[in-house]
């Protein structure tokens, strides 16, 4: 992918700069690589920084006195200067070669080879001068998933869950280590054979160097004579085990072992 912008603080005649990605498909814990093309304009400038940041759009949520809401926040997860300070003469060409590492808890985009709905990921180049940083475009990127995650994923799809919808929530999971200020939710409808008592699965992913945090939020659905609510379950995966497991086996045990923790259903 490439994007081209003339730098806002030169006007007329400043240098353009092109980003390209070598392959924009990536995996938690890998990394993109690529290169920074920047042509000089008409005149000469002092570059004082190019840096690159992951980029994605996060859901915050909020109280007021008339009620809850929510709105849609452009967030860098994860910055690196690729380039410091130089001087670009007046048609200058100079390519930048980088490569940034990809966070383990970057979320999914990409599942099946279908951009999961909702999900905005990409690559932003700033350029810092003259004490000011001109943005250029967001460069697309696709995270798919590790092995571990599509296997679970794969499960939810075999036991008949659909998928409903996926979006990324600042804040941290309760009792989950995480480095990242936002959570990725993707949430589905349920299968046929527990519809009757849950109304939605709410899946999270935290993903680190040795293993996979698995957090699934069971929403109850209530009848004439009981109510509704919430069941938060917790469970580890090394990436080892992915490989080695029956997994629709294992998240039907996961859904058994929580709705009769929580709901006694089963």
């Amino acid at each position: 992918m490439v994007f081209k912008k003339m730098l806002k603080a030169f006007g007329v005649g400043g240098p353009t700069v092109d980003t390209v990605l070598a392959n924009p498909n990536t995996r938690p814990g890998d990394s993109l690589a690529g290169q920074v093309d920047i042509v000089g304009g008409t005149h000469e400038v002092d570059i004082e920084q190019v840096t690159l940041a992951l980029t994605t759009k996060v859901e915050v949520e909020y109280e007021t006195s008339e009620g809850d809401g929510e709105y849609q926040s452009t967030v860098d997860f994860h910055r690196l200067a690729v380039a410091g300070a130089f001087h670009l003469r007046e048609g200058e060409r100079r390519s930048i070669p980088f490569q940034i590492p990809v966070p383990w808890e970057t979320p999914v985009t990409d599942v099946y080879g279908q951009r999961l709905p909702g999900m905005v990921m990409g690559v932003r180049t700033e350029l810092a001068v003259a004490r000011a940083i001109d943005k250029g475009d967001l460069d697309p990127i696709s995270v798919h998933p590790l092995p571990a995650q599509a296997a679970i994923l794969d499960a939810f799809v075999r036991l008949g869950f659909r998928f409903k919808s996926a979006d990324l929530e600042r804040g941290h999971v309760r009792g989950v280590h995480q480095t990242l200020p936002f959570y990725q939710e993707i949430e589905f409808y349920p299968a046929p054979q527990y519809a009757s008592r849950i109304k939605e699965v709410e899946l999270t992913f935290v993903a680190s160097p040795s293993a996979l945090e698995v957090v699934l939020e069971f929403d109850k659905r209530g009848g004439l004579l009981t109510s509704g609510g919430d069941a938060v379950n917790r469970f580890t995966v090394s990436h080892a085990e992915a490989g080695q497991i029956d997994w629709a086996s294992q998240v039907d045990g996961w859904v058994q072992q929580a709705t009769q923790r929580h709901f006694g259903l089963f």
